[in-house]
């Protein structure tokens, strides 16, 4: 295949895209910065929020005329609106929402005024308030106790700027097929549907975005990947409370969230954030996971509280909603992750796959006491 094209390539073929208005795009200054990586181009034009429906077939005509330049093997292109006056965000996405209300109980119930995903029955966030809490490990281990308790899982990798996903299943030179359209077929791999940002870009890569740039790339993940009949997708999450945070919660039809954090008081001072956050804008919570609760040292078999014990079982108490379970620090499910076979994959009988199995069983008997939602039609190719 040819050599991708040049930044100066790709900006002189979408000065050939005209507007409404008579100009081109980059006269108009609509064009982000454009990133390529690996035959793939990225790149965002930036409207008022009132012209965004307007200018859609614009942004189709600019992925096309890219999409078939030489050595170009996909396209990326989003439609990033901004409100008048120049503040940018995904507000205007939501404005249709109505505002959010406090959650009945917190039961796990779906909006069904957001759009669901075609072959998704329920899809739920693990997140955190900060990083290095071990989310990434926790969410994939979780999508994998969810399928031993029989549930068909998925799992999105959200973590635009570290995706770990390809890592974790031992998939990082792994690229996903591409089907009618722009459409992606999901990897799998020990059972589950996967889909990350890391399967199109190469590990090393930095990802320098905007905003809005991630929230489009993690809504066209979700959104324009194949999935097949789950009855679950967990969905790992950045860490922290911004756009792609509350976008997600703000315009996908989420079932749940689940928090994770460690026991100490800083950890759960941000833990606490990310919980605010999907209450008001009216995502139940799942519940909270203590990770790295504790440490039993493999020679003497003696208990070690590094970072402290019991703090998220306390703030789940005080906050009302439910504490599903620790898990503790153990070089296992360390050395395991990093050689892409997860704990509960490698050793599915063992006692630290039992940690993730009993607390993916409380998972999903809150989905199940939830309304629930019927499964979106699936994206079938012949």
């Amino acid at each position: 295949m040819a050599q991708a094209p040049s930044q100066d390539i790709v900006t002189e073929t979408l000065r050939k895209i005209m507007l409404p208005d008579g100009r081109d795009l980059v006269g108009a200054g609509m064009v982000s910065d454009i990133f390529i990586a690996d035959g793939k181009v990225f790149f965002s034009l930036t409207c008022d929020a009132a012209d965004a429906e307007r200018l859609e077939p614009v942004r189709e005509a600019a992925q096309a005329a890219v999409t078939a330049l030489p050595g170009v093997k996909a396209a990326m292109v989003a439609l990033t609106a901004e409100k008048k006056g120049g503040q940018s965000g995904p507000e205007p996405q939501a404005r249709n929402v109505p505002p959010p209300q406090p959650s009945a109980g917190r039961r796990p119930v779906t909006d069904r005024a957001k759009p669901g995903v075609p072959g998704v029955k329920h899809i739920i966030a693990v997140a955190s308030g900060k990083g290095g809490v071990g989310k990434s490990t926790t969410a994939i281990n979780l999508a994998l106790g969810l399928a031993a308790c029989g549930l068909k899982t998925g799992i999105l990798d959200a973590d635009i700027y570290g995706p770990s996903l390809p890592r974790l299943l031992g998939l990082k030179d792994t690229k996903p097929q591409q089907l009618e359209g722009r459409i992606l077929k999901p990897i799998e791999q020990f059972g589950l549907q996967a889909m990350s940002i890391g399967f199109l870009v190469e590990e090393e890569t930095p990802m320098i975005w905007r905003g809005p740039m991630v929230v489009s790339a993690i809504t066209q993940m979700l959104r324009e990947v194949a999935w097949s009949d789950l009855d679950v997708l967990v969905v790992d999450m950045p860490p922290g409370t911004g756009d792609a945070q509350l976008t997600m919660a703000q315009n996908v039809p989420l079932s749940g969230a689940v928090i994770v954090s460690t026991p100490q008081d800083l950890a759960l001072i941000d833990a606490r954030k990310g919980l605010k956050m999907f209450e008001k804008v009216n995502v139940p919570v799942l519940g909270i996971i203590e990770n790295m609760s504790y440490f039993v040292a493999p020679d003497t078999g003696a208990r070690y509280d590094i970072f402290g014990h019991g703090g998220a079982r306390a703030e789940a108490q005080r906050l009302g909603v439910p504490f599903l379970g620790e898990v503790p620090l153990v070089m296992a499910i360390r050395e395991t992750s990093d050689a892409g076979r997860p704990i509960t994959a490698a050793e599915p009988d063992g006692p630290h796959a039992a940690a993730y199995t009993a607390i993916a069983e409380r998972v999903s008997a809150a989905l199940s006491t939830g309304a629930g939602a019927k499964p979106a039609p699936a994206i079938v190719f012949e």
